[in-house]
């Protein structure tokens, strides 16, 4: 059975830091391109960075380019998103998800809706003073 646990959120002041983990078992993450995906009461989810296969190629979402780093450990199965200088807007239930296909960039993966193969259940982020 495939699972991916999300951890790390929490409740975190404004300009605070965060950093969540992916833990992957029943797979192995080596193959597969890894997203973070956000979603916040009332909005569309969407992919805020994600990173291939081999860890040279990532995306970020405009908003939060220069904040966030994503980072993969494929020996321990495990994808990080480091969450610097938070704000209210960041507040969201954050997700990681997995898509096997070799074929799309991450800045391609974080834009999907459907086609990934796994995802985690959430952590959830809490920014406020």
């Amino acid at each position: 059975q495939v699972q991916l646990v999300e951890s790390g959120g929490g409740l975190v002041q404004p300009g605070g830091s965060l950093r969540l983990s992916c833990e992957a078992s029943g797979v192995t993450l080596d193959y597969y391109t890894i997203g973070w995906f956000r979603q916040a009461p009332g909005k569309e989810r969407e992919g805020v960075s994600c990173i291939s296969r081999g860890g040279l190629s990532t995306y970020y979402l405009d908003s939060v380019k220069g904040r966030f780093t994503i980072s993969r450990d494929n020996a321990k199965n495990t994808v990080s998103l480091q969450m610097n200088s938070l704000q209210p807007e960041d507040a969201a239930a954050y997700y990681c998800a997995a898509v096997l296909s070799p074929f799309h960039t991450p800045q391609a993966v974080c834009g999907m809706r459907t086609e990934l193969d796994y995802w985690g259940q959430g952590t959830q982020v809490t920014v406020s003073s």
